[in-house]
Formats: structure tokens, C-alpha cells, sequence
């Protein structure tokens, strides 16, 4: 019975694995795949296509999950879910879509992954549970000096600008207030149902932002829907489908981990398909980052085992 167990648990982890492994790729497919894709598409037709995507992909398994759960959606809930889809969609990532217009995919990529810092900081004021400690402000004072590594404002290099990369910043803060936020209300209909209709509801707001202000929504979809497809089925889809099966299997300090590989990769992404350079400074500002996340991370693993 012991062999068994031990051997259920091995493939258990295994899939754990393999899906941190393609979350972290997937994700860090993004910049790239939304640089190429921006450039013949409006940024907030882009990101009201890839949302709408993206929600339909998760809304079965939300719809699955309600039903396990024996969940409602409630009019209070949909109306918390529009103001967490409002957060993410029309605000954060369509400030990440002119951030990564207007800076290297690797540099916006990693700027924006800064979010675990923010999400911190965030936490002291939106959630009772996690107050400011010294090790999270340490974190904090460690990813300053990385930031400006990486933009390297006194000598900007070729496809940065100073306002791409605090586009890039400001999208990561909006996105971890999205978080912050959306634990207080994630376990009345599941991840699933909260981030499909978050998706969902928050295109919808971008939706009506286009045809009031006259962008086009679907002019030129045609052209690029490779592209399209991809950042909306397999980024805004699969991307977290499997990041919540880590959550589901194993815990979301361990889904955590997706977001300490992703700096690391699409920077190598980058290079091989945009022909970008990386830079010393890129480097450090990596590894300080990266640093940063990775001590916020490890004091949330110490927390959830006290």
C-alpha cells in the first residue's frame, strides 16, 4: 500500500511540474507574442480579444466548478467580479500592452513581474492576514535598484523609453491590486468561475470603450489570427489553466514559482525571436528582482507551514 501511495504521489508531482513548466513558458511567450501582434492591431482591440479568449476557454471549468461547489452568481458577485475584471482588463493590461509598444518585450516582461512586490505591499492595506514585515520591505528596497538596472534611464537602451517602462510597472501594481482584491471573494464560486468572468465581464467594459470612442474590434483579426489565437487560447487560456491546476494539485506558493521562471525566460524568448539584446545590466537587475520575489515567496512558504 506504501509503494502505491509513494508512486500516486510521484506522478502527482510530476504533473505539478510539467504544468509549472508550461505555465512558466506559456507566460513567458506573452510580451513577444502581444509585440508582434500590437504592431498590426490596436492595443485595447488586442486586449479585448485576448480577454474574451481567454474567459471563454476558462468558462466551462468555472461552470463545472460552481456546479461541484453548489455555488450562485449572485448580483453582489457579479458586480465584484466586473470591478476585479475592470482592474485587470481595460486598466492593467491594456497599460501592459503600451508598455510592451513601448520597451523591449524582455524588459516589460520582467518589469511587470515585479508584481509579487507590490502584491506585498498591496496586501498590508487590503488583506488582514498580511501585514508589512521587515523582510517584505528588505524585498522591496532590493527590487528598486533592479527596476533601474534594468530601464538603465541614463542610458536607455535601443527600444526602451522611460514611459514603456512605467507602463510596465503600473500594469504589475494594478494587476496585484486585481489579486489582492479577488482573495477575498475567490473561494464563494472557485478561481475557475472568478477568473473567467472577471475576464469575461472586464472585455465586456473594453468592448464598450471601443465602440464609444470608435477603435475597430474586429478590422484586421483576419490577418493576424494566428496570433490573435494564440495570445487569447493558449496566454490567456491554457496559461491558466495551468497555473490554477498547480494551485488545485499542490498550493499557490508553488504556483508562485511560475512567476520566478518567467523573468528568466522571456528575455531568452526575446532574443530568439525579436533579435533583442541582453545587456549586463538586464542581468542584474534580473537577479535582483528575481531575489526580491524569491524572499517574498520563501516568507509566505514559512507563514503557510507556521
Amino acid at each position: 500500500m506504501r509503494g502505491g501511495s509513494c508512486c500516486v504521489v510521484y506522478k502527482s508531482m510530476k504533473k505539478v511540474v510539467a504544468n509549472i513548466l508550461i505555465s512558466a513558458f506559456v507566460f513567458a511567450t506573452m510580451e513577444v507574442a502581444l509585440k508582434l501582434a500590437g504592431s498590426a492591431l490596436d492595443p485595447l482591440q488586442l486586449t479585448f480579444l485576448r480577454f474574451t479568449g481567454g474567459g471563454i476557454v476558462l468558462l466551462p471549468f468555472g461552470v463545472a466548478e460552481m456546479r461541484r461547489k453548489g455555488a450562485r452568481l449572485t448580483p453582489g458577485l457579479l458586480g465584484y467580479y466586473l470591478l476585479l475584471g475592470t482592474l485587470c482588463v481595460p486598466l492593467s493590461m491594456v497599460l501592459f500592452q503600451y508598455g510592451i509598444l513601448y520597451s523591449n518585450a524582455a524588459t516589460a516582461a520582467v518589469l511587470f513581474c515585479t508584481n509579487p512586490i507590490a502584491t506585498a505591499v498591496l496586501a498590508h492595506f487590503f488583506a488582514k492576514d498580511d501585514k508589512l514585515t521587515k523582510g517584505k520591505v528588505l524585498s522591496v528596497l532590493i527590487t528598486i535598484p533592479g527596476i533601474l538596472l534594468m530601464i538603465r534611464p541614463w542610458d536607455l537602451m535601443p527600444g526602451n523609453t522611460i514611459h514603456g517602462a512605467l507602463l510596465s510597472i503600473g500594469a504589475g501594481v494594478l494587476f496585484s491590486l486585481y489579486g489582492v482584491l479577488g482573495t477575498r471573494s475567490i473561494q464563494k464560486a472557485g478561481p475557475f468561475t472568478q477568473t473567467a468572468m472577471s475576464f469575461l465581464l472586464g472585455a465586456a467594459v473594453l468592448l464598450a470603450v471601443l465602440i464609444a470612442t470608435g477603435r475597430p474590434v474586429t478590422h484586421g483579426v483576419i490577418d493576424e489570427m494566428p496570433l490573435v489565437l494564440y495570445t487569447a487560447v493558449v496566454v490567456s487560456g491554457v496559461g491558466y489553466l495551468t497555473y490554477f491546476f498547480v494551485i488545485k494539485h499542490a498550493n499557490a506558493t508553488t504556483a508562485s514559482i511560475i512567476f520566478l521562471l518567467k523573468p528568466a525566460i522571456a528575455p531568452v524568448i526575446a532574443v530568439v525571436v525579436l533579435g533583442e539584446r541582453i545587456s549586463w545590466n538586464m542581468v542584474a537587475g534580473i537577479v535582483l528582482i528575481l531575489a526580491a520575489s524569491g524572499a517574498i515567496l520563501a516568507e509566505k512558504r514559512r507563514d503557510s507551514k507556521t
